[in-house]
């Protein structure tokens, strides 16, 4: 796979499924945590690559992308949304649809609040934008830090060299926007974004709350929320209805449809 280096610092490899075709649309996925855009986002890549130039970046830390090891400090999120839109620039991509799944899907959203006017629509899956009180309750709970540290075959490939420092460094970065930052890791530039926005949530997701999902609607302005009956990875749980909703999504964001402006 190509790389691409960045002004942020970081070298990203990534997926190009059109690299000559400049004509297509183009859609940016951006994968979850201890992810690449091929293991998380493969399918949704493919499907996509029928009618979109679908670009996958790696962010910074992950499979084959630079520096490594994988961190996590206080602002994170908003240094993944930083090398978000730098690998635009470094790429020439002026304008893009972009989505993304849980934390890839937490990039989405502020990289769509701190430039709106680069993105057609913005679809994020297993992310709200808001960590509350909820979310502070699971990741303190008993045993989750075990439950979200890497497998070996995942530090191997992220070249992850403590895996309950790597669990543990997220846990806190999570904790400090929760009791720090009141929880607002895209709340206070939801209303920036200019673009049709989709939200999507499985109701079984404990991490994400529709709740936490409709506050930053409601701070938005617009957009729409979607449930499915499953847990976090809605397009590994729920295909073919994850599909069919971007689909239509996507279709009617590129006519111009009206209807897309109820998202």
């Amino acid at each position: 796979m190509p790389y691409v280096d960045l002004a942020t610092g970081a070298r990203l490899e990534y997926v190009d499924t059109a690299p000559a075709d400049s004509a297509r649309p183009v859609v940016i996925a951006v994968h979850g945590l201890l992810g690449t855009a091929r293991r998380h986002l493969g399918r949704v890549i493919d499907w996509l690559a029928a009618d979109y130039r679908v670009l996958g970046p790696s962010m910074r830390g992950y499979g084959g992308s630079r520096p490594k090891p994988r961190d996590f400090p206080p602002d994170f999120y908003r240094r993944d949304a930083d090398d978000l839109l730098a690998f635009m620039d470094a790429l020439g991509i002026t304008q893009a649809h972009l989505m993304g799944y849980s934390d890839g899907g937490e990039i989405a959203l502020l990289a769509a609040g701190l430039a709106p006017q680069r993105f057609r629509s913005v679809v994020a899956w297993g992310a709200v934008g808001y960590f509350g009180p909820r979310l502070r309750e699971v990741v303190t709970a008993p045993g989750y830090r075990e439950r979200l540290a890497p497998t070996p075959t995942q530090m191997t490939l992220h070249g992850i060299p403590d895996r309950d420092a790597f669990a543990q460094g997220w846990i806190d970065a999570v904790l400090h926007l929760i009791d720090v930052q009141g929880g607002d890791v895209s709340l206070s530039t939801a209303d920036r974004i200019a673009a049709p926005l989709l939200m999507m949530l499985g109701r079984e997701d404990r991490l994400n709350p529709a709740e936490y999902a409709e506050r930053y609607l409601e701070r938005a302005g617009h957009g729409r929320l979607i449930l499915f009956d499953c847990g976090h990875p809605i397009h590994d749980q729920q295909p073919e209805e994850f599909r069919q909703v971007v689909d239509y999504f996507l279709a009617h964001v590129e006519a111009g449809d009206a209807r897309a402006q109820g998202y």
